[in-house]
């Protein structure tokens, strides 16, 4: 292939908007280009690594023994009510109806399609396992697309769907594309960490995400510095610390005014205290219920252990009203002391070993000081309720600390189980003829995401550096006087014998000044530059030089296809 006539257009400013390194150098090297906020173009030398990353993904889905299909975008709502999604799923699915008024969302996952599909054809346990998995465009109405690549409206991935008898069968499935995604990601040359992970909108258990240790990241990893522990930031825990001996209390709480005082830090700086002496009471309705969740004044209530613990899928925060009526006061002022018996009491750990606190004393403008659980208030039970923070000591080990890094999740496979099946109706006949829900898993990879993760790992001050393996072209040939017969000849020799040992090079043959087509090998990101002009002539050697360490050769002109080979088969 050759520049002059490819579609290469390079700019020479990184865009103002693109605020992290991959968006910048993607689209400054001409591999995408925005037409809405989370919506992109993909350039040729950017659809060829989207192939190249494409099909890498393909070959260990097959190796693994999966059969590749092609799902609709198009999903209609019956499906997702059917599953109990439609109004649930986060972000929000991309809505519209057709013009008979039926609706539809833009499938941003295919669990209810796969489901159903799979409940016509298969009625036999001796038609399992199965594995399905596609490769396509999903949808999915983010409020804040960002980072480019990184979080979209529109993007290309890959998802898995595994049907076994049952949840032996099931573990074997989920340990295939564990496995085969190890290879993935090291054939695609990025250092990933796998990690404990939440379910989210897709439900399920013994989730796990990998993920790329990256400064530019959305996600945050805590890891400990002493065992292998790592965990995102939502199910991420910490060892409980050892609850203080009942005792009797300094003395009696007291009732203080704080006018005013509705936040942390407002409270705070009137009792001239610090945040980890407050107790936080956070009210929240879990279907019919009222639940008082504590947690310390400097922490943080992850809404989704609270879920877990209550085993409610249908949990929100009460709102201004219901707190209002439950506590006969104004909002901010909540507290544990006095609450209506019907309000479930549920604390963090840490509230455990605390003493002389301060809550909220459930009256307008007032807290009350020196308040001491078990003595002025009784949980009724006490969970992991709150966001780890870096620091914190591990819950697998004695001596290890949490650190966090921020990271981009690349892929999140999980067991459903009977969730998707026993709401769709996929059933099996087993050995005794009883009827049973397939057990399922699902496996996802975000395709494109990983073009631009290699970026955010793999990038210089002058551009992109390309492993070998997802290079849209493996070697470019730099041809810096087209004007010459002789080497223009030498250039076009080269490039056809390596384009027949099966080398994919791309030949510079435009009328450009050296200096540019230098700048834009090296920010397209190459892997192997070739470089034929005056010295070539000269010295009847040709320059080659390695993308990753700068690394410089001189070759024989005779010897040079040979020579390249064997070079890239060390990258």
């Amino acid at each position: 292939m050759r520049v002059t006539e490819f579609y290469i257009h390079t700019l020479r400013e990184a865009p103002s908007d693109a605020q992290i390194p991959s968006d910048r150098l993607l689209r400054r090297a001409g591999f995408i280009r925005p037409v809405a906020a989370g919506v992109f173009n993909y350039l040729p030398l950017g659809y060829i690594v989207l192939r190249r990353i494409e099909q890498i993904v393909r070959e260990e889905m097959n190796a693994a023994g999966a059969v590749e299909l092609f799902m609709p975008v198009m999903q209609p709502r019956e499906l997702w009510e059917r599953s109990g999604r439609w109004d649930t799923f986060e972000p929000q699915p991309l809505r519209f109806k057709d013009r008979t008024g039926r609706e539809f969302c833009m499938g941003p996952t295919h669990e209810e399609v796969i489901t159903t599909l799979v409940a016509d054809d298969i009625t036999s346990y001796k038609q399992l396992p199965v594995t399905l998995y596609q490769i396509q465009t999903k949808f999915r109405d983010e409020i804040r697309p960002r980072g480019g690549l990184i979080r979209v409206k529109e993007f290309t991935m890959k998802d898995a769907y595994s049907f076994d008898l049952d949840r032996a069968g099931l573990d074997l499935s989920y340990d295939k594309m564990y496995e085969a995604y190890v290879r993935i990601f090291d054939r695609c040359g990025l250092q990933v960490e796998v990690v404990l992970a939440e379910a989210g909108s897709m439900g399920g258990f013994d989730t796990r995400e990998f993920m790329l240790i990256c400064e530019n990241g959305e996600d945050t990893v805590f890891k400990c510095d002493a065992c292998e522990y790592a965990s995102n930031a939502d199910c991420a825990s910490s060892r409980p610390p050892q609850p203080l001996p009942a005792g009797d209390a300094a003395g009696p709480p007291e009732l203080v005014d704080t006018p005013g005082a509705k936040t942390i830090e407002a409270v705070t700086r009137m009792l001239d205290t610090t945040a980890d002496r407050l107790v936080k009471t956070l009210l929240c309705r879990a279907g019919d219920r009222f639940v008082a969740a504590l947690v310390r004044g400097d922490r943080e209530l992850n809404e989704g252990k609270l879920a877990a613990y209550l085993q409610t899928e249908d949990l929100r925060m009460a709102n201004d009203e219901e707190v209002e009526r439950l506590t006969r006061a104004q909002v901010g002022y909540a507290g544990p002391i006095g609450l209506p018996e019907a309000v479930t009491i549920v604390a963090d750990h840490e509230i455990a070993a605390m003493q002389d606190c301060v809550v909220g004393a459930n009256k307008t403008d007032a807290h009350i000081v020196g308040a001491n659980v078990g003595v002025d208030f009784r949980p009724d039970d006490y969970a992991d309720l709150r966001y780890v923070v870096a620091g914190d000591p591990c819950s697998e080990c004695e001596d290890g600390r949490l650190q966090g890094y921020r990271a981009i999740e690349l892929a999140h496979i999980f067991k459903l189980g009977t969730k998707y099946s026993e709401a769709l109706g996929a059933l099996v006949q087993d050995e005794s003829g009883r009827q049973r829900a397939m057990v399922m898993g699902c496996y996802g990879v975000g395709v494109s995401r990983m073009m631009a993760a290699i970026v955010e790992q793999s990038h210089d001050d002058k551009g992109i550096i390309w492993p070998r393996a997802v290079a849209p072209f493996e070697v470019v040939i730099l041809l810096l006087d087209p004007d010459d017969a002789d080497l223009a000849i030498g250039a076009a020799r080269l490039h056809d014998q390596l384009e027949a040992r099966g080398c994919r090079v791309l030949l510079d043959d435009r009328q450009e000044r050296a200096g540019v087509k230098f700048n834009d090998a090296e920010l397209i990101g190459y892997p192997l530059r070739v470089v034929l002009g005056k010295r070539t002539k000269d010295s009847g050697q040709i320059e080659l030089q390695r993308r990753r360490d700068g690394e410089q050769f001189n070759v024989p002109t005779d010897a040079a296809a040979d020579d390249i080979m064997g070079i890239l088969q060390e990258l």
